[in-house]
């Protein structure tokens, strides 16, 4: 069976990295979490003192920086899931705070940064058998990609799912300040002026709002096995 790229793309909190994942593992392909570097960098950022006191970043010394910020992946030897790692340090639980996620989007808005991080993702995707989700994975990084995938759902479900997230990861959660977050991280999305968040034309749409992990896991597999055969 010919390997393909399947690219994932929609809006935050609608399970992409879980779908992606679940399918990678299936059909033993690499998964590659394109918004887990986004995060990597706003890490940096934030450890690094790059934001200005009024929450925009300080462009030219993150430019500056952009080439000493290494992001790879790395699979958990237990666990068998892939982690990101920040210049060989495992941050995977550090870029899933709710402190980096109300940052993420004003960086993975500017042009230096996404151009940086979509050459890495091009590079990982040569030898094709890749699932990678993100924001503009069938529009920028593989616009050629034989399957395309754009998910959405309303933004009070996605926030409900952050908010179960974080809870079972036992970190402090506000459900209003989540949804706030998700709307805001929307408009900046789909406003940015580089690579914004859009459906691709031959993107197959999925709206998630009322199906079950195991009802997307299906449905995906179906698209996939359609895709492959083709």
């Amino acid at each position: 069976m010919k390997k393909i790229i399947v690219a994932i793309d929609g809006f935050s909190s609608c399970g992409k990295s879980t779908m992606a994942k679940d399918l990678a593992r299936e059909i033993q392909y690499i998964y590659i979490d394109s918004g887990a570097m986004y995060r990597a960098v706003t890490l940096y950022c934030l450890r690094h003192r790059l934001f200005l006191p009024n929450g925009e970043v300080n462009a030219p010394s993150l430019e500056k920086e952009m080439g000493r910020i290494r992001v790879s992946f790395r699979l958990n030897p237990e666990t068998h899931a892939p982690e990101t790692f920040l210049n060989d340090e495992n941050v995977e639980k550090d870029i899933r705070t709710m402190e980096v996620s109300a940052m993420v989007s004003p960086v993975s808005a500017i042009p230096f940064v996404r151009t940086a991080l979509v050459a890495a993702q091009q590079e990982m995707g040569k030898e094709k058998g890749i699932v990678m989700d993100g924001r503009d994975i069938g529009t920028t990084v593989f616009p050629h990609a034989e399957l395309k995938i754009f998910v959405t759902a309303s933004p009070e479900i996605r926030a409900q799912r952050r908010y179960e997230e974080l809870k079972a990861k036992g970190q402090k959660a506000d459900y209003e300040a989540i949804l706030e977050n998700v709307r805001q991280r929307d408009y900046i999305d789909q406003h940015r002026e580089t690579s914004p968040l859009r459906r691709a034309e031959d993107a197959i749409l999925l709206d998630n709002s009322h199906m079950s992990i195991e009802e997307q896991k299906e449905w995906l597999l179906q698209q996939y096995h359609k895709a492959t055969q083709e």
